[in-house]
């Protein structure tokens, strides 16, 4: 399995994600969310920053079910989906992940023909090798 790289800026990601946090880089002077972090505020060019925390709802922006599996590791798992959600706090701000059944479900466990482009969503954690990553946990069966 793909595992994401954990860099300086988007260390504190990882810290509270591990924690079952959703939290997004916001510019500490002028409160701009951004994703993913980075150390230098596109709109006012502070390199102060600061974590807030999401509601950890969303909607599907976009989402793929690869045919066939692109990686070898996950032809197992198929057919999975790959989503982009769009924040419902923070609409501009989009994270890719899977949608599942349970945090723990593997990336099959929702059948692809029930998701939907707007669907809402609610984050959810799961332990994948030394990380917590979120997931995606579909609110209306």
């Amino acid at each position: 399995m793909l595992t994401p790289v954990v860099d300086e800026d988007g260390a504190p990601f990882w810290e509270y994600a591990a924690r079952g946090e959703l939290r997004v880089q916001a510019c500490a002077p002028c409160g701009e969310l951004r994703f993913p972090p980075r150390p230098c505020c596109p709109h006012c060019r502070s390199f102060d920053n600061e974590w807030h925390r999401m509601s950890g709802r969303g909607r599907i922006w976009s989402y793929v079910v690869p045919h066939p599996p692109l990686l070898p590791d996950y032809a197992v798992q198929a057919p999975y989906n790959a989503v982009v959600v769009e924040l419902l706090d923070a609409p501009h701000v989009r994270l890719v992940g899977n949608v599942v059944a349970a945090p723990d479900a593997p990336l099959n466990s929702v059948d692809p023909a029930r998701l939907r482009i707007g669907a809402g969503v609610k984050v959810a954690f799961t332990r994948l090798g030394d990380l917590t990553v979120p997931r995606w946990l579909l609110e209306r069966s």
